[in-house]
């Protein structure tokens, strides 16, 4: 090929790529709020997907804000997965608005969500209901960290695959294989952590962030947060946590590395512990539910 014929044939690479249609690139275009959607998504979808992440790696879900680049992008989106992340109140509806050609899926539709723990006043007599010295909390906003449930993520999963055949029947039979290996895939997932947190029922493990309280309620643990609706610990609340770690002998701190781990470094200090890290947007989904489930087993006592 001569030169010009090459340099001719870079611009149209070139601008088809700037267009979103280069040639022989027909992946469906995918938009969703979280790293572990992305994850989902590829399973089903598999090289017949182009998925992006809304929320960008070491970014929170609660105070993210699109970049103008994604905005851009969306424009070119036939689907936008949502699973129920704080962001998504606030510019769900703008995008949506903005990419009128896109479909909107609500994943988390059909789920019924756990309220948030709100903190209120300590009292030092209060206990729980297994006899265990407590921090007493009320019921918040609902929790969105549906992903970290095996169970809630194969709902999930069931959503994207009629997505999915919806926009390409074409690929129904391929879409539906694959979800069938990936949610076989889930169950072994949710036989093995049933059989790791055998005869651990009951026991706490804590957490900076308030992220698996589905994923404590599906293995029968209890979690226990530092920081609750965004707010770290009055000195109170700080005193009556070192001694419910104390009394549960619990000596590892797991902190969120999208958020500050001042105050479990504090906690940890003085309960003698050490802080480790537990990701709850790690976008290899099933990687991090079996690392974090040993992680979880190991510090439970």
């Amino acid at each position: 090929m001569s030169p010009i014929l090459k340099y001719l044939a870079l611009v149209t690479i070139f601008l088809a790529a700037l267009a979103g249609s280069v040639p022989g690139q027909d992946k469906i275009p995918i938009f969703v709020s979280i790293a572990p959607q992305r994850y989902f998504v590829q399973q089903i979808g598999q090289d017949l997907v182009d998925v992006r992440i809304m929320v960008e790696p070491g970014a929170s879900p609660a105070t993210y804000e699109p970049k103008p680049r994604q905005m851009v992008a969306l424009a070119r989106t036939k689907i936008y997965f949502a699973i129920g992340v704080a962001f998504e109140a606030a510019w769900l509806q703008k995008i949506a608005a903005a990419s009128p050609g896109m479909k909107v899926v609500a994943t988390d539709l059909g789920i019924e969500k756990l309220p948030m723990e709100t903190r209120h006043h300590h009292h030092d007599d209060d206990d729980d209901e297994t006899g265990h010295a407590a921090v007493p909390h009320e019921q918040g906003r609902p929790d969105p960290h549906i992903w970290l449930a095996p169970s809630l993520v194969k709902m999930q999963a069931r959503a994207i695959l009629a997505a999915l055949q919806e926009v390409d029947p074409a690929h129904q039979d391929i879409y539906q294989a694959n979800y069938q290996r990936f949610t076989d895939a889930i169950d072994q997932l949710d036989g093995d952590l049933k059989a790791i947190f055998t005869g651990k029922r009951g026991m706490q493990f804590m957490v900076f962030h308030p992220a698996w309280e589905y994923f404590a309620r599906a293995y029968g643990l209890r979690q226990v947060p530092i920081e609750i609706e965004g707010k770290a610990p009055k000195p109170a609340d700080l005193h009556a946590l070192i001694q419910q770690a104390r009394k549960e002998k619990i000596g590892i701190i797991f902190v969120q590395p999208q958020f500050s781990d001042k105050s479990a470094k504090l906690l940890a200090r003085e309960i003698g512990g050490q802080v480790a890290v537990a990701n709850p947007l790690a976008e290899d989904w099933m990687a991090n539910m079996r690392d974090m489930a040993a992680q979880f087993a190991a510090a439970l006592r």
